[in-house]
């Protein structure tokens, strides 16, 4: 996709390191929010030791391996672009589709997750305001995102310094209060060890999912084939020991029982002692989650709306969806992705991380693959970043991963709750891909020939 055109409007280069580095964490983090579930679903234990072994074995190699290709293609549309020139249009497709679907499982869980905090302040909102709620979580996220990246990004570093900055304030308080071992017991007594690890393998990895996705905004950052590596070198450390540095201390200090998803602003009052200082920090806690739910909706907006705008460039799309304003934003793609994604909060996403999680995974190794073949046919091909391994190396790399999502596959299909049915909901959708792509080239063709 050409970020510019002879009569039309530009894509505008305004992102640069630092707010790029708060766009990539909240497209994958926004803070400790949702690991309550975690440590209450599995155990302390079990929950402390996949919050360190998924970013060593599954987010650092996409680090390094995004790392080189967002180097390598630094332009608009990202991963669909990289999948697009190793392997040609179908799999390129196939990507965007895989990224599309996850995506209305991701964004579903956003104003879900708001309103779950704003019970907080507002507690027994009926469905109805709760849905009124959700509609105007996306619909301020819309209001950002039409004014540019440079105001998505803004937003992302505002709202990441109160996140971090408030649960630095509960850790710190919580020191003090250290009563318990915070990795004991390992795992609960309700569900077996095996199960236990499937699910929080599933749940860690969604928490650490999403390095490439603002890949697909590449055309608006300065200097992108240096920003953005440099982007996930900060992300990846701030992530990593955001969760730590939360839930350790936390363990330490309250009894880990007494968790429960949505549960942080109870914990926090709770790990220092309760009393004013409890009570303050609790409510601070409440109203950094409020705000990472919609930053998080904000800077997923901007990465997924990207992949339309990409599809509609290469007429596999409808072409509006391809239009700039005349500020240089897809605000046709923008407002299509709200629509739908304003539609999704209404289905009943329950138990479908594992299903995010798998869809997410078959679009990020065919990115992989789309390294190993670009290295392979271009070796010319590259950016200001390099992994320094051949060919093998990367493969070798490429395999840790993938062996942490063949274990994360195999096991979620031991529970007998939703891990099948919702590993297969994921692969019946992908499937619909080569389905979906015929259309497209049908009707593209179809509108070509008629002039």
């Amino acid at each position: 996709m050409k970020s510019a055109s002879a009569s039309g409007p530009a894509l505008r280069r305004t992102l640069t390191t630092l707010p790029l580095v708060f766009v990539v964490y909240f497209n994958v983090s926004g803070g400790a929010f949702t690991l309550e579930g975690l440590v209450a679903e599995t155990g302390p234990g079990l929950a402390l030791a996949a919050l360190v072994a998924v970013p060593l074995l599954w987010s650092l190699p996409e680090v390094l391996l995004i790392g080189e290709l967002a180097s390598m293609l630094p332009e608009e549309g990202g991963y669909y672009r990289w999948v697009q020139r190793a392997f040609g249009p179908f799999w390129g497709f196939q990507c965007g589709w895989c990224t599309w679907l996850y995506s209305m499982v991701d964004m579903a869980i956003y104003p879900v997750l708001f309103n779950q905090y704003l019970a907080f302040f507002v507690p027994d909102l009926s469905s109805i305001e709760r849905y009124g709620v959700s509609l105007a979580v996306i619909w301020i996220a819309v209001a950002v995102n039409l004014r540019g990246a440079f105001d998505v990004g803004r937003v992302s570093t505002w709202v990441g310094v109160l996140v971090l900055a408030v649960f630095a304030a509960v850790s710190l308080g919580a020191l003090p209060h250290q009563t318990r071992t915070p990795w004991l017991p390992f795992a609960t007594a309700d569900s077996g060890l095996v199960e236990g690890i499937g699910v929080g393998l599933s749940v860690a990895i969604w928490n650490y999912i999403g390095w490439d996705n603002a890949s697909t905004v590449q055309g608006e950052v300065v200097d992108a084939s240096r920003t953005y590596p440099r982007a996930l070198a900060f992300a990846l450390p701030l992530v990593t020991l955001g969760y730590l540095a939360s839930v350790l201390p936390a363990l330490g200090a309250t009894d880990w029982t007494t968790w429960s998803e949505g549960g942080w602003p109870a914990i926090a009052r709770d790990a220092v002692g309760g009393g004013v200082l409890g009570a303050a920090l609790g409510a601070a806690l409440a109203v950094a989650a409020l705000g990472s739910a919609l930053a998080l909706f904000n800077a997923l907006l901007m990465s997924y709306s990207r992949i339309p705008l990409a599809m509609a460039s290469d007429g596999l799309l409808p072409r509006p969806l391809a239009r700039l304003d005349a500020n240089g934003t897809p605000r046709n793609a923008v407002l299509f992705s709200a629509i739908v994604y304003s539609a999704c909060v209404l289905l009943d996403f329950e138990h479908l991380v594992v299903a995010d999680v798998l869809l997410y995974a078959l679009a990020i190794f065919l990115e992989f693959a789309a390294l190993l073949m670009l290295r392979k046919r271009e070796p010319g091909l590259r950016g200001s970043f390099r992994v320094p391994l051949g060919i093998p190396g990367l493969a070798a790399l490429a395999a840790l991963p993938l062996s942490v999502f063949a274990v994360a596959v195999a096991l979620s299909f031991l529970d007998g709750e939703y891990g099948l049915p919702a590993a297969l909901a994921a692969f019946g959708a992908a499937a619909l891909g080569p389905l979906a792509y015929a259309l497209a080239v049908a009707e593209r063709n179809r509108k070509s020939a008629a002039g």
